[in-house]
């Protein structure tokens, strides 16, 4: 275990022949400790386990990821139940990865909450998100092949009604026209992505944070040279 937890290995049922997808989500958990995007009791991240039906698992409620351990978590039903009796409370926001995961080919949902996400989803909340182009970094997102790809970055408003949160997302994956992807920002709250396995979806973190930050410190540096963001 490289996040030197020492947890003993997972053994309850729900999560037999998954140990290592939560393995790597409690490395994830102590990485973005680290970096600053998941601190305090911040952050969810999930697995999706099965399809049909979907089932995922999720991070328990309330906990530091930076010191997740095997029992942290929750394995869910595609209405952000437990499977099982006996199990800890999964993230408020479960409803949310049930979403991504029905919509997408997602096999990990990561969420965090760093300075600069929030930052910016308040910065551009008004025009509804912002665009990201011409930077070489955006490559490191599934799909992207060339600097010159804009990229939308899409921002919902806050709430604690999660049902209804989770219906507005649910609606914008299937708007024909522009459909969410690869990510999104929640409003003074932070990034939503996924991936088709854990290290994907950790690589997209990685890529939407660095460019968040440039985007940040760009507007520090070079105000005048921030133009419309909503032209997409």
């Amino acid at each position: 275990m490289s996040n030197g937890s020492g947890a003993a290995p997972v053994v309850n049922a729900p999560f037999a022949g998954f140990e290592t997808q939560i393995d790597a989500l409690r490395d994830v958990g102590a990485m973005f400790f680290q970096r600053g995007w998941s601190v305090g009791t911040s952050s969810n991240y999930s697995v999706v386990v099965s399809r049909s039906p979907i089932e995922l698992i999720v991070t328990a409620s309330g906990l530091d990821k930076g010191r997740l351990q095997g029992h942290h978590f929750a394995r869910v039903d595609a209405d952000g139940l437990p499977v099982s009796d006996h199990q800890p409370r999964s993230s408020a926001e479960t409803l949310l990865h049930v979403e991504i995961a029905r919509h997408t080919p997602a096999g990990a949902i990561l969420h965090t909450h760093s300075v600069w996400a929030t930052l910016l989803s308040d910065i551009h909340f008004s025009e509804g998100g912002f665009t990201i182009e011409g930077y070489e970094m955006l490559k490191g997102l599934a799909g992207i092949e060339t600097h010159e790809a804009r990229v939308w970055v899409e921002i919902f408003d806050n709430t604690q009604d999660i049902p209804a949160l989770a219906k507005q997302i649910s609606d914008r994956f299937q708007d024909p026209e522009r459909p969410l992807a690869r990510g999104f920002l929640i409003r003074n709250h932070g990034l939503y992505t996924w991936g088709q396995d854990v290290a994907a979806a950790r690589r997209h973190v990685e890529i939407y944070e660095f460019l968040f930050e440039v985007l940040g410190r760009r507007m520090q540096i070079a105000p005048q040279l921030i133009s419309s963001s909503s032209e997409y």
